[in-house]
Formats: structure tokens, sequence, C-alpha cells
């Protein structure tokens, strides 16, 4: 009775074993299936080459932005790395160099949360640089706090800073065109309204803490890029400069780096299965910026590479103008 007991157990735990390594096959299998159906995402087609061109891209000492500034300096352009963290740019601006032979790309310290380094920023380029042929507005956090201007930070770095550069940079754009701008937004603006009287009164897109407060106002940052691009279209129409709005995808980025350790945990684990890599990211991004013939598309919204129709909130006219009139308060403009 003890053999058999012994045997049963035995083969027991042998089928649980062959069910779980079925049931890891399956899934293993599902996810690869999804990740080849929705992950896969096209490639920037262009071969444009940039000899003799200047870019700036913000955020771009990893993730996203530096593959962005890569793929642009291996076309032969001039790119400035305008970041926050020196160490981290300056060992992102040796790499580029490296992989790609360029030597015209370098680091220019930028804090978006701080609005006098924006404007340093600009006067510093607009003193050494004599061109600047395409603008990305990369860079992206996700954490709470307020910046050194009493901004909520989401809102402060992912617009406002942006909103300020890319006036400051203007004049030169028109002068270099045909120029174009490129804000990084999400299709998390999908999910997303502004609160314009939250933002009068304090300075922020919302009042709350918690992580999912924390999101809701990423969101509304990611629909503020797209707004101000909506607007910001109307305003260079006659000029030669154009600017785009877009998802980059469901990318696998350190934008958690700076949350909490569950928050890192969760996104840690989806990326493994459910996010795109950051070369996947770039594209997008890298159409906005070279492919031919889009002039005509300025102000559109785009995903995978392709334009892509937004909802009524995303294209107000009316909220566009009051962000937009709002943001140059906020700047003193």
């Amino acid at each position: 009775m003890r053999l058999i007991a012994h045997l049963t157990y035995r083969q027991a735990g042998d089928n649980m074993f062959v069910y779980v390594l079925l049931t890891s096959v399956v899934l293993l299998g599902i996810c690869l299936v999804l990740r080849h159906r929705f992950l896969k995402l096209p490639m920037c087609k262009s071969t444009a080459q940039l000899h003799g061109k200047t870019v700036i891209v913000t955020g771009s000492n990893s993730g996203i932005g530096k593959h962005t500034a890569l793929d642009l300096a291996r076309r032969g352009a001039r790119v400035i790395l305008a970041c926050r963290d020196q160490q981290r740019a300056e060992t992102a601006v040796r790499e580029i160099r490296m992989r790609c032979g360029n030597s015209e790309v370098m680091y220019m310290h930028l804090d978006l949360a701080k609005l006098q380094s924006v404007r340093s920023f600009a006067e510093d380029f607009l003193k050494r640089e004599a061109r600047l042929d395409i603008l990305i507005n990369n860079a992206g956090i996700a954490i709470d706090g307020k910046t050194e201007d009493g901004f909520g930070m989401i809102f402060g770095v992912n617009h406002l800073g942006h909103f300020l550069l890319t006036l400051l940079l203007l004049e030169r754009l028109k002068e270099c065109g045909p120029s174009r701008i490129v804000n990084v937004s999400s299709i998390g603006h999908r999910m997303a309204s502004v609160d314009f009287n939250c933002l009068s009164t304090h300075r922020d897109l919302s009042v709350g803490y918690s992580g999912v407060d924390v999101f809701s106002v990423y969101c509304q940052s990611k629909l503020c890029n797209v707004l101000f691009t909506h607007e910001l279209a109307k305003r260079l129409v006659g000029t030669n400069v154009t600017c785009y709005s877009l998802h980059p995808g469901v990318i696998k980025t350190d934008i958690a780096r700076h949350g909490g350790a569950v928050w890192r945990m969760i996104w840690l684990l989806l990326g493994l299965v459910f996010f795109a890599d950051v070369e996947s990211g770039a594209q997008t991004t890298l159409h906005c910026a070279l492919q031919e013939g889009i002039e005509p598309l300025s102000g559109r919204y785009f995903a995978r590479c392709a334009v892509e129709e937004v909802g009524p909130k995303a294209k107000d006219d009316a909220a566009a103008k009051k962000l937009w009139e709002l943001s140059e308060h906020f700047c003193g403009l």
C-alpha cells in the first residue's frame, strides 16, 4: 500500500509538472503572438540624410530620445542632446559618437523643470549655433512634486518647459526652414481632459498625489502636447516650419525610475511581455522629423508612422488657444 501511495503521489507530481510546463508554453506562445501582432511597430522609411543640419533632442540620454539621437547622428546631423543629467548625457554622447562615427554630437544642459534653465539653454544655443532644422521635444516624466517655479512637476516638464523652449527657438527654426518641430505625446491623451480651473488656481493639472493621480496627470500632460501642436500649426501657417505630435508606442523605457518600488516592479514586469523596445519607439518620431511629403499634415497626430485621427478633446480650438494663452502667462511671455 505504501508503495502504491508513493507511486500515485509521484505520478500526481509528474502530472502537475507536465501541466505547469504546458501552461507555461501556451502562455509564452500567446505572449509571442501578442508581441508580433501588436508590438512589432513599423520602421521609418525615410532615407533622408542630414549633413549640414542641426537637431535638438530633449531627454536624449536614454530611451527613445537616445535612439532618436543615434539615428539622426548616423544620417550626418549635428545633434544636441539637451538633458538635465550631465553625467548620463556625456556617457550617451560618447556612445553615440562611437557607434556612428559622427563627432558632431554634443551635450547642452537643459532642466525643463526650471524655466530659467530653459531660457539659459535657448540663449546659449542661439549664440553658439547658426542653424536649427529640427526640434524634437521628447523628454517626459511621470512623478509627482513641484518644479522650481511652483508648477506641477509633470505639467512643468512635459508641457510648459517644452512650450517655452519652442517659442524661444522659433525664429531660428523659421530662418532655417524648411524645418520641423516634433512633440512626443502618448496614446494616454485619449483618456484625459484639461481642467483649466485647476490649472489656473493650482498651477497644476490635478491636486492629488496617489499613483492613480500621477497617471491621470501624465495623460493630461500628453493631451497638452497634442493641443499645443494643434495651436502651434495654426500660428505657423505661412512659414516654412511644420509641427507634429505623436504616440511612440508602448515602449520599454526607464520613465518609471523615479517612482516607488511597487510602481517600478509593475513597470518592469509589464515591460518584459507587453512593451516594445526603444528602437521601435523612436520610429514614429523619426517619421515625423524626416518623412518627405507630410508638410500638409502639420499639426496632426501620428502613431505607427502614420497620421491618426484624434478625439474632439484633442482638436478643440478653444481649449488649444486657452492652453496657449495660459502657458504664455505662466512663462511670462
